[in-house]
């Protein structure tokens, strides 16, 4: 879908590669903006690879359990005055001539250009995944990063079918939850020791297994994929038959899915010369080692960190917003990459972003509410203020350093985590009343 209007010279011509989470709300941000006086009007052009509307893909989960129709979760589309392009690929930035060249062959020029060209999944180096000299996925297996990936499981699965899930992060404690929904017989396979250890500790995560396996999911952990066995089919091609852990035991597998994490898309960035690292590497104003280039959300490293996550990408893209509507056409010199200024903190650049997980696994007949964030991970000196209620499927656990809460895991009843999150983003000082406030809004048994 492309809008009639084309960006006019004697405007400032914002080019956006990306047209996700991130790159939606900076061009919706953008196209709503005034002008910061003595700046130059905005033109938006937004360069999308996916054919689809944007979507909150924190939702795809949903879509895939048949809860909600993908146009449920679409975002709102950005205003008429953004020059939109969909299902066009950009395949490189000529940085001398200031244009982005697409895979229609079309260039599109620049005065400033944000990167916020995503991630890709993470494709394990498992024995089978591809044939010799082949890059096509045996049929039944899926990655599940964007819409089409979720609309082609979705298409995929009955019930009955057996399918595992390779990864027991987020991710794919999500998918395996959705899949199991579905009808399908799910086993989770995960490396590591427990699942979400990202945002989990032990005890909180021996919780949720058993949550999740309550809903038909068999969950194996400290489980090493070896390979993929797949069988041909009668007009060629192959089609997955099982996933063969590396003790040799064999699971049955007519789906599998690929949860292994994320690795942000680099590729554009890297073949013109900026700075990249695991991320594009940026400064405290979003901006690239070029001073014409920004890159927001999960492609860009802000002081060592790659987000990853929704919230990064919607804080990353307002503060752009705000930037880029104030600045005028001549373009600032650029900081020296990776180290930060050493000068005082501008007002309205990006400082970090103090990220919150939320999880609501919503199977009936018991579902589950799931809360992190901060450090979960106590040091040495801490206090740990520690409940659980077996009872009530219960599991809430902060961490206070000095006078400040750093960090909190909740399962169950959530009651108490807007309170708990707005003291923790504010990085307030706890009141002097007994630390085990902070977590009986409702009751409790103490550990």
């Amino acid at each position: 879908m492309r809008s009639n209007r084309e960006p006019e010279r004697h405007h400032h011509r914002v080019v956006i590669v990306g047209g996700g989470m991130a790159g939606t709300r900076l061009a919706q941000q953008l196209a709503a903006a005034p002008p910061a006086p003595g700046a130059e009007p905005v033109a938006v052009t937004l360069i999308g690879e996916e054919p689809h509307p944007a979507y909150n893909r924190v939702l795809l989960a949903e879509v895939l359990a048949g809860r909600y129709a993908p146009e449920v979760i679409a975002l709102p589309a950005p205003a008429a005055a953004v020059h939109r392009l969909s299902g066009v690929r950009a395949v490189r930035i000529d940085r001398d001539t200031a244009r982005v060249l697409c895979d229609d062959g079309r260039g599109v020029p620049y005065d400033t250009l944000v990167l916020a060209t995503g991630s890709n999944p993470v494709l394990p180096p498992l024995r089978g995944l591809f044939a010799p000299d082949g890059h096509e996925l045996p049929e039944g297996v899926h990655a599940f990063r964007t819409m089409d990936d979720c609309l082609a499981l979705g298409a995929a699965v009955r019930p009955g079918a057996r399918a595992v899930v390779i990864g027991g992060g987020l991710l794919g404690v999500s998918a395996a939850r959705a899949l199991t929904e579905r009808g399908a017989q799910v086993v989770l396979a995960h490396q590591g020791e427990h699942l979400m250890e990202r945002q989990l500790d032990p005890g909180a995560s021996r919780m949720l297994r058993d949550h999740v396996a309550a809903l038909g999911v068999e969950v194996h952990t400290e489980c090493r994929v070896r390979g993929l066995r797949t069988r041909p089919l009668d007009g060629g091609g192959r089609a997955v038959s099982a996933v063969e852990l590396a003790d040799g035991y064999a699971l049955e597998a007519e789906l599998t899915v690929l949860a292994c994490g994320v690795r942000p898309r680099v590729g554009l960035a890297r073949a013109a010369g900026l700075d990249v690292a695991h991320g594009i590497v940026v400064d405290d104003e979003l901006r690239t080692s070029d001073p014409r280039v920004f890159a927001i959300g999960d492609c860009a490293e802000h002081d060592g960190v790659v987000y990853g996550l929704a919230q990064a990408a919607q804080e990353q893209a307002d503060v752009a917003a705000r930037l880029l509507a104030s600045r005028g056409s001549a373009p600032e010199p650029a900081p020296q990459l990776p180290e930060r200024p050493e000068s005082p903190e501008r007002p309205g650049s990006y400082t970090g972003t103090r990220t919150l997980t939320r999880l609501t696994l919503t199977s009936a007949p018991h579902p589950l509410d799931l809360a992190s964030f901060g450090e979960t991970t106590p040091a040495p000196g801490d206090d740990v203020i520690h409940l659980t209620d077996a009872t009530r499927n219960a599991y809430r656990k902060v961490v206070v350093r000095g006078d400040r809460l750093v960090g909190g895991i909740l399962l169950g009843d959530l009651g108490t985590v807007g309170a708990l999150a707005r003291t923790w983003e504010g990085d307030e000082p706890l009141p002097s009343t007994p630390l085990l406030h902070l977590l009986t809004n409702d009751g409790g048994s103490c550990s």
